[in-house]
Order: structure tokens, then sequence, then C-alpha cells
């Protein structure tokens, strides 16, 4: 059976809560999204706010502050938000990506023994949480020769850590990230073991089907940053539907997860800075009609972000001073404007709430 890419996007929507607000309490779509890309300390608000359908922030960092969800190093050897349970399945997975891009950074670790830096810093981020550059600088003094930076970064390749509040917190400053690891934080919390390396491969894949598919293994592969996953499939046999898509590519899905009908209206969607949404296939015309980047800008993440029109990324936007702007690549009929501008008051009511006055603002179609 062909899916259509129009077919794709409407399951993919349907499956990210974005054609209908969820009635979810958060910690049951942080688990089913399975990684929230948190970068930035307030993507993941905005990312279940236009999701849920009665969102209260104050409930993302409870479950923060009670090391029910946590932010940690995870797909693609990025920082997301996950159930707590979820990192050590995703955890032991990504190690062989992370020793890669050790390798990668030879030059100042070619003469460091990087075990013995490893566990070092593990002794010290078991006891209390530390910025990057103040464990740089306590392993300095036994490892002269090298720089601080190096030292730290090679405890958070080789260590599980996890970002602990009150960085990530809703209303807190953008605190810098501070990490321990990631045992001693879930001490109680979470699994005693890591699952089997076959078994947690398996799930993996079900999951990220359960949150994206209809997908490849390509695209699978794209949003883990994992590799060999074709054989993860082949194991998962009768498990996992084939169909194929638009371009002839063979793509797979769980047998019973929703598959909408291609012409349901999808209403416009305000999407965070780094959201997963745009980066978890290799082939993303599903929900990229163009040749546009991802942007990936650096900072808090609350005041910008990108917009889906008709279920398709067709326009950036920001806040400021209670205005919101909105820059469409295409131009929007009446009706798109009306709905964008809708959705674009509730949005600024969510992300500037103490602001009485506020406006939305088209700019000029822009092209490239």
């Amino acid at each position: 059976m062909i899916q259509t890419r129009r077919a794709l996007n409407r399951a993919l929507l349907a499956r990210q809560h974005l054609l209908a607000r969820a009635d979810l309490p958060v910690y049951a779509a942080v688990e089913h999204l399975f990684g929230l890309q948190a970068q930035a300390p307030m993507p993941p608000y905005y990312a279940l706010w236009t999701r849920l359908a009665a969102f209260d922030p104050e409930e993302l960092s409870r479950l923060l502050a009670e090391r029910r969800v946590v932010r940690a190093t995870a797909m693609r050897g990025t920082i997301h938000l996950l159930a707590a349970p979820d990192l050590a399945l995703i955890r032991p997975q990504l190690q062989p990506i992370l020793d890669r891009l050790l390798v990668g950074n030879r030059p100042t670790t070619r003469s460091l023994d990087v075990a013995s830096v490893a566990a070092a810093g593990a002794d010290l981020l078991d006891v209390a949480p530390m910025t990057l550059k103040d464990l740089g600088a306590a392993l300095v003094r036994r490892w002269p020769d090298h720089p601080a930076g190096t030292l730290a970064t090679t405890v958070s390749f080789r260590e599980p850590l996890v970002q602990v509040p009150p960085r990530g917190l809703w209303g807190e400053p953008n605190h810098r990230a501070a990490f321990m690891l990631a045992d001693a934080w879930l001490a109680g919390r979470g699994p005693s073991a890591s699952p089997d390396p076959a078994q947690a491969a398996e799930q993996l894949v079900l999951r990220y089907l359960a949150a994206y598919g209809p997908a490849s293994v390509a695209d699978a592969q794209a949003w883990s940053g994992l590799t060999r996953l074709r054989e993860v499939t082949d194991r998962l046999g009768s498990r996992l539907r084939a169909f194929t898509g638009q371009d002839g590519a063979e793509l797979l899905d769980l047998p019973d997860a929703p598959r909408p009908d291609p012409d349901v209206p999808a209403p416009p969607r305000f999407l965070p800075e780094y959201d997963n949404l745009l980066l978890s296939y290799a082939e993303r015309s599903r929900i990229i009609p163009h040749r546009r980047p991802v942007p990936l800008p650096s900072g808090h993440g609350g005041c910008g972000g990108t917009l889906l029109v008709g279920g398709l990324w067709q326009a950036d936007w920001k806040i400021s001073r209670g205005v919101l702007e909105i820059e469409p690549f295409i131009s929007l009929g009446p009706a798109d404007r009306d709905a964008v501008a809708a959705e674009g008051q509730r949005l600024l009511g969510f992300a500037a709430p103490a602001i009485a006055v506020r406006d939305v603002r088209f700019v000029p179609v822009r092209s490239g």
C-alpha cells in the first residue's frame, strides 16, 4: 500500500498530538513522545503547550524537581527531555556514538587516559552537581597538561549525566547547566539495571514508530543517530507492517497505529526551536516542503520557533515585548491568516501572560 506524503504528514501529526490537542497528563505525553529536544531550557514547555489540551508548565517543573523526568544526552548525542526510566533504555545504546565523537577530538585526547579521567569525574559528580567549567577546573589539578574543557568534555561523553534543576524550570532565569551522575540523581527512581541490548534496540524502534511512523530504517537511524537498525527491524518481523512511500522507499509501522484520512484538516501549530518533529527523518518532505535547513539557534529557547500551516513548516515566529511576529515563506490566504492569528494570541497568552497588550503581526513573505 502506497503512503503519500500527505498521508505520512497526517499520520505524523496525529501521533504528535498536533491534529488535535491531547487530553493527557504531562508525564504520559513525555513518555509517548519519547524525547523532546531540550538543548535550550524552554522548548519542552512550548512543545507540550502546543500538543496538550490543558498544559500546566508548573506540572513539568514538578516532574523535573521530583526526578520523574530528566534532561540528558539522548538521541543524536543531544540534550532531550525524557521520562526517567527511558534514560536507561536509550543511554547505553548511544555510547558508541559518543565514543566516536570523543575520538574526533583526538588531537587533545591522544595522550589522555580517558578511562581514568571519566572515573575521576564520575566520583565528583556522584556526590554533587557541577557545571562543566567547575568540573574541568577540579580535574585539571590532576591532569595539568590538558585543557580543563577537554577533561570535562571527556567525562560528559563517557559517563551518563543529567542536567539538574533549577536549569529547565518554568519561570527560572537561564541558569548555567549543572550535571550529576544519572545513577546518583535517579537513585531509587529508575530501573536498577540496563535492559538487554537487543531488546532495548527493539523497544527503541517500536517507540519511535509509535510517535513518528510510518518511517524507513534510514529515518529511524537519522532520529536516533544509531546504525544497523535494519538488523533490529528484521528481528521484529511480523510485529511491523510494511508500506511503500511515494518515492518507492519501504516504510515500516506498527500495525494498529493511527493513520488518519489524508484529507483531515491540520490546524496551525507553533513549534519551539529544535522541535524533534523537524529533525527526526532522513527524508523530511512529509513536514518540510522546501530546502530550508532547520534553524538551531542558541539561547533560552522561549521566544521563537517554527510554524506549521496546513501541517507543513511554512513560517517562523518570534516574540518580543508582547508582539508575536510571523515570517511566512508563502502567501497565506485570509482563512489561514485568521487561524494563525487566533492561535498566535493563545501562544502569547501562554508565553507572556503578564503583558496586557498582545499583538500578532505578519511580515512580508520572504524567499530563499
